[in-house]
């Protein structure tokens, strides 16, 4: 397709002080605790893996579906996202989810065995799906323009703060406590946000009469689903435990994808499409979202890598690498709320572009460390990284979303979720080979410090070429986006003043 950039300069008013209607402030509040519920729970189980197999007698290999399903679960949903939000009003939506993911969490906490876990876990991802979706195009509808970037930047640091803390959270809960008390804890708090949502959220927006195409759900489900699986299992075939050659899942999900977007134009003639495509004739959404995809997979397979590293060459445990990573979420948290102030005044620009070069230099760095070097050098680098992959995180998906029009939100929104969720597979899978193979190990098990740091340098080497890729395309990346006049048809634009009663 090609790309369309009829675009004005990007509108800057600091004198500008805007504020949210009464009580949409409240209801972005509640989707980011949920979101922000739900992408924790996403990561919990990481370090509770030895813990499950030993308890529950089962293999790694089965051990892994236990985030690999999920994460298989999120990519065939995602994408439906969009018409979800078209369908049905923002209340039912957030209630129907929080509820599944409700029942999910007391399912796996209450588990007898694995089958019934995993079961319990793809509930909770059924219900994790929208939320994030969810989130970005509700903000998108409410906030205003002027205060856009302080505010998206505190939404999008929703995905990045969850897994750097939960990680800690998870090690902690281990240290005390049977692993059944990683969901029992989180119970709760999931239905005090479900209550919160029954009494406060009112429907916004009209849903359009728009049906579901059952193929394209089906395309989407063989397409995206065997893009994950087939890119998450990489790094076992280079181990030689993968049961699946990776090429096999992989040409299946390509030509599936390829089959989805070829029948999503199709359907956008008569106004039915699960993903409208029209978004990606936005030269100003397709840019960021080209260098979001390289930030993610460095982003992920950073945080897979990072651990192992860090037990192999400096002997860190469980609960010490959970603290590690803690500070990379305040890090992220103060980063963000910066840098959505400076979008406000100059644009994404002024940070994308120093934030790609200090992200890359930071990654190249954690590629020279060894076990010479203590942990403090380590985690220097680590919040470098983390607060230069904030500068460009929330400016990159704000630019993106604000370039197209009100009635594409929920598309953008989607496609940039669901584009995160397979460069993360992406970044798991290469980091993860490079790593195997930097090990240069014939026996199996642990790996000596010497194999660990050998490995560590070679998955660090590959993440800052691929870093690389970032920083080329920041530069392509402008303070533009398309005029309101294009972005806002009458017929569809809906702004309501206030969605909480």
């Amino acid at each position: 397709m090609a790309l369309n950039s009829s675009a004005t300069d990007h509108p800057r008013n600091p004198g500008s002080h805007e504020r949210l209607a009464p009580g949409n402030a409240l209801v972005i509040g509640l989707l980011m605790v949920s979101t922000f519920l739900v992408l924790l729970n996403e990561m919990l189980l990481g370090v509770a893996l030895p813990t499950l197999i030993s308890s529950l007698e089962i293999t790694p290999s089965a051990g892994q579906w236990l985030t690999t399903g999920y994460l298989l679960t999120l990519a065939v949903l995602i994408p439906a996202t969009g018409f979800v939000m078209r369908r049905f009003h923002l209340r039912t939506i957030y209630l129907s989810a929080m509820a599944l993911f409700i029942i999910g969490t007391a399912i796996a906490a209450a588990a007898p065995g694995f089958g019934v876990l995993l079961t319990g876990r793809i509930i909770q991802a059924v219900g994790t799906a929208v939320f994030v979706p969810l989130l970005m195009t509700t903000a998108m509808r409410l906030v205003p323009e002027s205060r856009r970037g302080s505010i998206m930047a505190i939404v999008t640091a929703v995905p990045a703060i969850a897994p750097a803390l939960g990680p800690a959270i998870s090690g902690f809960v281990l240290s005390y406590l049977p692993w059944r008390w990683l969901f029992i804890l989180i119970l709760p708090i999931a239905v005090a946000a479900l209550v919160l949502g029954a009494a406060k959220l009112k429907n916004i927006t009209t849903p359009e009469p728009v049906t579901l195409d059952v193929a394209s759900l089906v395309l989407s489900a063989a397409g995206f689903g065997a893009l994950v699986y087939g890119l998450a299992s990489i790094g076992e075939s280079v181990s030689g435990h993968a049961q699946v050659p990776p090429y096999l899942p992989i040409a299946v999900g390509a030509a599936g994808v390829a089959a989805f977007v070829f029948r999503q134009i199709a359907l956008r003639r008569r106004g039915d499409a699960l993903l409208d495509m029209r978004i990606f004739r936005t030269r100003s959404f397709v840019i960021p979202l080209v260098v979001m995809l390289f930030i993610a997979i460095n982003g992920f397979g950073i945080l897979i890598i990072l651990p192992l590293v860090l037990t192999g060459a400096l002997g860190l445990g469980t609960m010490a690498i959970g603290l590690f990573l803690v500070p990379g979420g305040a890090m992220i948290s103060i980063v963000s709320a910066l840098g959505g102030r400076a979008y406000d005044r100059f644009g994404p620009r002024p940070l994308v572009i120093p934030g790609a070069l200090i992200w890359t230099a930071s990654i190249w760095f954690l590629s020279t460390l060894n076990e010479t070097n203590g942990v403090f050098v380590y985690l220097a680098a680590y919040l470098v990284m983390s607060g230069a992959q904030a500068m460009m995180w929330a400016p990159l998906t704000t630019l993106a979303l604000s370039s197209l029009r009100t009635d594409l939100y929920p598309h953008g929104s989607a496609a940039f979720t669901t584009a995160q969720q397979l460069a993360g597979a992406a970044g798991g899978a290469v980091l993860v080979s490079a790593y195997t193979i930097g090990a240069n190990s014939i026996h199996a098990g642990a790996l000596s410090v010497t194999e660990t740091v050998s490995a560590g340098q070679a998955a660090f080497t590959t993440a800052g070429f691929i870093a690389f890729g970032a920083l080329l395309g920041a530069l392509f990346v402008t303070n533009h986006r398309n005029s309101s006049e294009d972005r806002t048809p009458a017929a569809v634009d809906q702004q309501p003043i206030s969605v909480i009663s």
